[in-house]
C-alpha cells in the first residue's frame, strides 16, 4: 500500500504555542487572536495553518488548511456554522482545492450542508470488492471535480427537508498499471464521465456545535438519481443513510457512535462506488482501497474533552467495522482501531483540533483536522 506520511511538527507547534506564549510580539499577538478564544458574542473566528506531506506518487505536498466558525447574526442561541478549506500543490505538478461547510441561518430555519472538490491528483486503484489483497493495481491520474450540496428547510422541531444535488466529473484519466497488471481491463468510468444527481433529503438534527458534539443526534436519509435525461453519462441511483448519536458522560467525557451506509444500483462508475476509509470513517484505510456498489459501516469513539488535569489537552480512542459488497451480503468484515490527541483551540466555542492514528490489518494512516471526525 502506498502510504502518505504527514509531517505535523510545525502544525502542532502552532496549536501548542498559545498555551505557553507570554511575550507580546506581533507574531504572538496574531496567534493569540487566532487561537485564544476570548470573544463570546458569536463573531466569526478563524484559524489557518500549513501542512506538509510526502508520498511516492505525489512527492512533497505543501498545503494550507483554514476554518471559519460563526453564529448567524452573532447570536450564540443559533447553531454554530463552520466553513473549512484546504488547498495544496505537489512537486510532481498536482494540485487541489477542497471546501466543506455546515451553515445554519437565523433561528436555524435553513441548513446548508455540502462540499466542493477540484483537484488534479492520482487515485490509487486496488480493484473492486471486499477481498482486496496486496498493493494497488494501478495509479489513475485524473482531474476530479465534485460538488455535493443539501439545501434543507426546517419543517418542524428538529426536522429538515429539502433538495440534494451531487455533481461528479472525472476527466483526463490515465491508468498507470503496475507490473503484471498491464492487461487488466479499465473499470467502468475509467475513460472519464460527468454525472449529475438530483434528489431529496430528510434530516433530524439536534446538534448545536457540529465540530464537537457533546449531546445530541443526527439522522439523515437521502436519495439521488443520476440520469442521461439531464446530461449524465451514467444512469444510476444512490441511497445515503447516516445516523449519529452523542452522549455526554460528564463535562470531560463523551461517547459518540455512528452508522453510515451508501447503496447504489445501475451503471456505477468506479469512482462513484461506495468506499470505506479516509479521515472520518474507518480511519487507517486508504479511501477507496475497498469499493463496491454497497457499503455499510459503524464506529464508536470515546473522547476526553479535555482531560481533568489539563485545560486544553484531551484524547480519544475509536474502533470501526464495515464492508463493501455488490449486494447486501456480508462475506468479509473489515475493521480498524486507533486513537488520537485533542487540543482545545477555541475554549468559548468548545472546538478542538485532532491528530488521529488509525490502524488495520493492511496499514495505517495519520490525520490532522480541526473538529471531530463525526
Amino acid at each position: 500500500m502506498i502510504q502518505k506520511y504527514t509531517f505535523a511538527v510545525f502544525t502542532l507547534f502552532l496549536l501548542a504555542l498559545p498555551c505557553v506564549a507570554q511575550k507580546k510580539s506581533w507574531p504572538v499577538r496574531l496567534l493569540n487572536k487566532m487561537f485564544n478564544d476570548t470573544i463570546v458574542d458569536g463573531k466569526p473566528k478563524w484559524i489557518a495553518y500549513p501542512t506538509l506531506a510526502y508520498s511516492p506518487e505525489t512527492s512533497w505536498e505543501i498545503g494550507l488548511s483554514s476554518v471559519v466558525v460563526y453564529n448567524a447574526k452573532e447570536d450564540t442561541n443559533n447553531r454554530l456554522s463552520e466553513i473549512s478549506g484546504f488547498t495544496f500543490f505537489t512537486l510532481a505538478g498536482q494540485y487541489g482545492v477542497n471546501f466543506e461547510h455546515a451553515i445554519y441561518t437565523d433561528q436555524d430555519k435553513w441548513f446548508f450542508l455540502g462540499k466542493l472538490k477540484s483537484q488534479s491528483y492520482p487515485l490509487l486503484y486496488y480493484g473492486i470488492g471486499n477481498n482486496i489483497v496486496g498493493e494497488e493495481l494501478a495509479i489513475a491520474h485524473a482531474n476530479v471535480n465534485a460538488i455535493r450540496e443539501r439545501i434543507l428547510r426546517k419543517i418542524k422541531g428538529h426536522w429538515y427537508l429539502g433538495a440534494e444535488l451531487d455533481f461528479q466529473r472525472l476527466t483526463k484519466v490515465d491508468f498507470e498499471w503496475m507490473d503484471g497488471y498491464e492487461n487488466t481491463p479499465v473499470p467502468n468510468g475509467g475513460n472519464g464521465y460527468s454525472n449529475l444527481g438530483l434528489g431529496i433529503g430528510l434530516v433530524y438534527d439536534t446538534r448545536h456545535n457540529v465540530l464537537n458534539v457533546r449531546e445530541g443526534a443526527l439522522m439523515e436519509i437521502g436519495y439521488l438519481v443520476y440520469s442521461s435525461a439531464w446530461g449524465s453519462t451514467n444512469n444510476l441511483g444512490t441511497l445515503f443513510i447516516d445516523s449519529r448519536l452523542f452522549k455526554e458522560v460528564n463535562e470531560h467525557r463523551v461517547w459518540a457512535g455512528q452508522i453510515i451506509g451508501q447503496f447504489s444500483q445501475g451503471d456505477v462508475p468506479f469512482n462513484q462506488l461506495s468506499m470505506i476509509g479516509g479521515e472520518m470513517m474507518m480511519r487507517g484505510f486508504y479511501l477507496g482501497k475497498f469499493r463496491d456498489k454497497n457499503m455499510l459501516g459503524a464506529q464508536l469513539e470515546h473522547r476526553w474533552l479535555p482531560f481533568k488535569f489539563s485545560k486544553r489537552i484531551g484524547a480519544s480512542v475509536f474502533g470501526s467495522i464495515g464492508y463493501v459488497s455488490p449486494n447486501l451480503k456480508i462475506d468479509k468484515m473489515l475493521w480498524s482501531v486507533g486513537g488520537g490527541v485533542r487540543v482545545l483551540l477555541f475554549p468559548n466555542r468548545d472546538i478542538f483540533s485532532r491528530l488521529d492514528v488509525g490502524v488495520n490489518p493492511y496499514g495505517y494512516g495519520f490525520y490532522i483536522f480541526v473538529g471531530q471526525a463525526f
